[in-house]
């Protein structure tokens, strides 16, 4: 709760409001503004498993204010090129790491040896990328990198990668594709994926257009195919954005976004359409893992506990600035209005609710 007081010590307002243990300074009105402590690791975690029921994992390029790069030079990572052309630095340094040669490393290597690596990769090319790893459940960093967990092995394995070099269009990018091909190759020889289970969108004029309602389609046919059991990976090699927040959920003001193909016509894809229709309704059981290497990635899925490959942080925390419940109740708003049960104007009078509430 929020505790305003007067210059005299004299309670005059009683919100409710989750937010960070701080003691702040109005100078205007000199008002003393007590709040109270953050949610508890356990209480973020509870939430998380009632509101995104399937355990979503996150590999981002960098940081939500750094930017991706494109790499000149695939061969220089020691990757597959299989269109001889340039890569993505997030995709070739992960690759080069777990699949250098076309083949899996002697020894495993845990998440947070993975991502380090990753770092020391970038940072040898020139790249000051800092890669991190986030998630819907504090996952064990030191446990094995695997797209499969073992419990999941006898499940069907789905793949959704989307591939845009912006063609012609200002802003061409050249690492995309092989980006695609790369990682398609990657999880059909490593971890089992079959080709008929990989869906994907490239504008190379031979796979489906990745528009934006194609790849929000691709996202909710793997949802609605998906069982508990299953396993799904997602990939996206574009360009990503920011876009001024809509529902005041972002503390920055900004939405993180990815870019379609047709963004200037259908517009931009925004974390909240990430989490509405991606995140949110993937099955309870299902694991899925996603790799955005674009800029302004890190919170794109909106997911509750990080890990930052900066060399200072041994283990997952949640996220800061997290607080589940205005999150909660934009997806309940969206879920009763999707069902038919609240009018328009009650969903923009719920939106309203949440400006100024700061959720990541």
């Amino acid at each position: 709760q929020l505790l305003v007081f007067d210059d005299k010590e004299n309670l005059v307002k009683q919100i409710q409001y989750p937010a960070c243990k701080t003691t702040l300074r109005d100078t205007k009105d000199q008002h003393r503004i007590q709040t109270s402590i953050m949610p508890t690791r356990e209480e973020v975690l509870a939430k998380a498993e009632e509101y995104i029921p399937a355990t979503v994992r996150m590999i981002s390029g960098c940081r939500d204010e750094q930017t991706s790069a494109d790499v000149s030079n695939v061969a220089s990572f020691k990757l597959p090129d299989p269109a001889g052309r340039a890569g993505g630095a997030c995709t070739s340094s992960l690759l080069q790491i777990l699949y250098a040669d076309h083949k899996k490393p002697e020894v495993d290597l845990s998440f947070q040896e993975t991502l380090l690596a990753m770092r020391k990769v970038l940072s040898a090319k020139g790249f000051s990328q800092i890669p991190q790893l986030s998630s819907s459940r504090p996952l064990d960093i030191n446990q094995t990198f695997d797209l499969v967990p073992p419990e999941h092995v006898s499940g069907t394995r789905r793949a959704v990668v989307v591939a845009i070099n912006y063609v012609g269009q200002q802003g061409e990018l050249r690492g995309c594709h092989n980006d695609a091909l790369n990682m398609i190759e990657y999880i059909k020889d490593v971890h089992g994926f079959p080709e008929e289970n990989i869906t994907v969108l490239m504008d190379d004029g031979q796979h489906t257009e990745p528009t934006r309602d194609n790849i929000l389609a691709a996202y909710r046919k793997v949802v609605r195919d998906s069982e508990p059991g299953d396993v799904v990976f997602t990939h996206y090699s574009g360009h990503g954005g920011k876009l001024r927040d809509q529902d005041g959920d972002e503390k920055d003001g900004y939405d993180e976004t990815l870019v379609p193909v047709d963004y200037a016509s259908s517009g931009q894809i925004r974390d909240d359409d990430l989490f509405k229709y991606l995140v949110a309704p993937m099955a309870a059981g299902v694991v899925m893992t996603c790799l955005m290497d674009c800029c302004h990635s890190g919170t794109v899925l909106d997911l509750p506990f990080e890990f930052v490959a900066d060399g200072e942080q041994t283990e997952m925390h949640v996220k800061p600035d997290f607080d589940p419940q205005t999150l909660i109740n934009l997806f309940q708003a969206f879920q009763t209005f999707s069902n038919g049960e609240c009018s328009p104007e009650t969903l923009m009078e719920q939106a309203q609710m949440l400006k100024g509430c700061n959720i990541l």
